[in-house]
């Protein structure tokens, strides 16, 4: 969608005569349905001096102009284009409008700078990088301009910044992004004028702009090739076994639902570990290298950053980010807008939408909606906060709204928790999810660990760490997480005073999961639901604790930044026993959650000294059933079971 288009002629008119803010402002209320006229004025400015820009005469008269190009399937949006010909290929150029007066550098980061915007200092993304993933996005994934040949050319104008020596917007640490996409600055509109030259000598015979407008949604073939490569040489996304089987299958009836008229969704349950996260990747990948307009989606953004960073390579993160979208983000998508998207964490989807949960109506129908064929990948017992609806039962109700065929299935085999479907079992009964036959029995292979003192944990954490970085440490989210310490790692969030132990949350900026140095900080729920590790070291906090025989729950321990159970106190007040079954389910499902992140090994602390014992009880009865001979392990247990009865 465009907002205005025209020649250049036309816009400098249209500038000079002051009407084109006015037409701005009717052609938004018409194609968006809302704006205000001190939204379109405060462009006012930004237009005046491209209107500077364009009155060259160099520049051809029928050179095309457009404003406000949103780009497909996102939100982004291009402030101005121009389009012509050089003499020997069509060219758009992409030009992004900043009015900053001022930068700061951020040497810690790549491509971000700090400039005041919204009322304060903030970091935001480097214009020249800005405009230049724009561009990256619309070659990616525009039809047009791949098989047409259309050249992208990117740059940024910052009008009322004026440059000093040594500056740094210029500055050597952003040389890689200017050489892509220059920046040119307050007393440059000839250096401007000289760049759109380059590419704009003739004017715009084939309605370029129409063509990008209208273009059809597919990947590049680099960008499929590249994606193939990456997940070939990445040994992370290997499947196995059932998981090969299982997504054959997947993969094949995805194609055909594509093709077909009628709506389809795929339904897949399965617990920890069992591979669905693997299996997402591989069908954004190989679904996508189909020529098909596929999106991975999660409500968790740690899943889709982790599994973004680990397929980036040879690519810049531009390319790979755009594969990956919050399930917030399809509340105004049109109906079948997307090939396949492939919905993993299913269970922690939420009905409404938006930073203040007022956008939309039910993420699961929306998605469903948005696309021929979607693809859920769901474990119901990791819905860890009052806002989880996501369920089959939903997903059947929805599916049956848009009459859809639905296609479900269950991931029976156990990946993570070294193929112990036995552990799985065993931690539900300890934990009191439910009553299982593994009272007993986690498996041999597996390597469970009581501590008496957190700080040995860590310390052993950290040593498995050295070998490969896949070692870190949780907890439940009974510690405040102040919004001003966020990225102080020398403040500790986590205290234990009578174990002399402390320890940071994880950072907010950092990539937890993969960074080297956060084997030393703890991750929450929010920051390890969706990933795996090979050893996980976890605090049990004052939220799940020891009774009259019993693993209990306190929701009252939670910390108040949690936003986990928000609003369960003004439902204990309405329905107090309603509230508390939630209560007890989301905490004791927190816990099943993160002590199934270890593929190799749990460890565990309870602040609680009476569940750190039941703990360590549970275990010695453990060894004590390895010790018996089958008959003996029958004849015991039997006796407990009538004894519990």
């Amino acid at each position: 969608m465009i907002i205005y288009e025209s020649t250049k002629t036309d816009f400098v008119s249209d500038v000079v005569n002051e009407e084109l803010v006015e037409r701005l402002y009717h052609s938004y209320k018409e194609k968006i349905g809302r704006t205000s006229i001190q939204e379109i004025k405060s462009w006012e400015n930004s237009l005046q001096r491209m209107s500077n820009v364009m009155q060259d005469g160099d520049i051809p008269e029928d050179a095309c102009v457009a404003i406000e190009f949103n780009i497909p399937n996102t939100s982004k949006r291009v402030d101005f284009l121009i389009s012509g010909n050089n003499g020997i290929e069509d060219h758009v150029i992409i030009i992004e409008l900043k009015q900053w007066s001022e930068v700061a550098k951020i040497e810690e980061q790549d491509a971000i700078v700090s400039t005041y915007i919204g009322g304060g200092k903030r970091p935001v993304t480097h214009p020249s990088y800005q405009a230049w993933s724009y561009a990256a996005l619309i070659e990616d994934f525009n039809e047009n301009v791949q098989k047409q040949h259309i050249s992208l050319n990117p740059c940024a104008y910052l009008h009322n910044y004026r440059k000093e020596t040594d500056d740094p917007l210029t500055a050597t640490h952003y040389e890689e992004h200017l050489r892509k996409a220059p920046v040119f600055t307050k007393g440059e509109i000839g250096k401007l004028r000289t760049f759109i030259k380059k590419y704009i000598v003739h004017g715009d015979k084939k309605n370029l702009i129409y063509e990008i407008e209208n273009g059809r949604i597919r990947p590049s073939k680099s960008l499929q090739d590249s994606l193939s490569s990456m997940l070939k040489g990445n040994e992370e996304f290997t499947m196995i076994d059932e998981q090969k089987i299982f997504y054959e299958q997947a993969y094949q009836l995805a194609l055909e639902g594509v093709h077909s008229d009628q709506k389809h969704v795929m339904a897949v349950e399965g617990g920890p570990g069992t591979g669905k996260s693997v299996m997402a990747v591989h069908l954004l990948v190989n679904l996508i290298n189909q020529g098909l307009n596929v999106l991975y989606v999660s409500k968790n953004s740690a899943p889709r950053t982790v599994y973004a960073s680990r397929l980036q390579r040879t690519m810049k993160k531009t390319h790979i980010n755009n594969l990956f979208k919050g399930s917030g983000s399809f509340t105004t998508s049109e109906t079948n807008e997307f090939d396949v998207i492939v919905v993993d964490e299913a269970h922690r989807l939420n009905e409404k939408s938006g930073f203040y949960g007022n956008q939309g109506e039910n993420q699961v129908k929306e998605l469903i909606n948005a696309a021929k064929f979607t693809m859920f990948f769901i474990d119901e017992k990791q819905r860890v906060t009052l806002k989880d609806i996501g369920s089959m039962e939903l997903i059947e109700h929805y599916s049956e709204e848009r009459n859809a065929q639905l296609i479900t299935g269950k991931l029976a085999s156990q990946f993570r928790c070294d193929g112990s479907e036995a552990y799985i079992a065993w931690l539900e009964d300890v934990l009191g999810i439910r009553d299982t036959a593994n009272k007993h029995d986690y498996g041999m292979d597996y390597d469970f660990r009581v501590y008496d003192s957190p700080n040995r944990m860590l310390h052993d954490i950290e040593e498995l760490n050295k070998k490969n970085n896949k070692s870190r440490m949780l907890a439940g989210y009974c510690w405040e997480w102040p919004t001003g310490e966020r990225k102080n790692t020398d403040y500790k969030d986590i205290t234990i005073p009578d174990r002399e132990f402390e320890i940071s949350w994880n950072l907010s900026d950092s990539i937890w999961a993969i960074d080297q140095e956060s084997v030393s900080e703890a991750g929450c729920i929010h920051t390890a639901q969706g990933l795996e590790f090979d050893y996980v070291g976890v605090i049990i906090g004052p939220d799940l604790y020891f009774n009259e025989g019993e693993v209990k729950t306190d929701y009252l321990k939670r910390a108040k930044s949690d936003q986990s159970l928000r609003g369960i106190k003004k439902m204990a007040k309405e329905d107090p026993i309603k509230a508390q079954q939630i209560a007890d389910d989301i905490i004791r499902n927190t816990y099943r959650t993160l002590m199934t992140r270890g593929q190799k090994g749990c460890f565990i602390f309870c602040t609680d000294p009476e569940l750190n014992k039941y703990f360590q009880e549970r275990m010695e009865k453990v060894a004590l059933y390895d010790n018996l001979s089958p008959g003996e392990y029958s004849r015991v247990a039997e006796n407990e079971r009538n004894y519990s009865n």
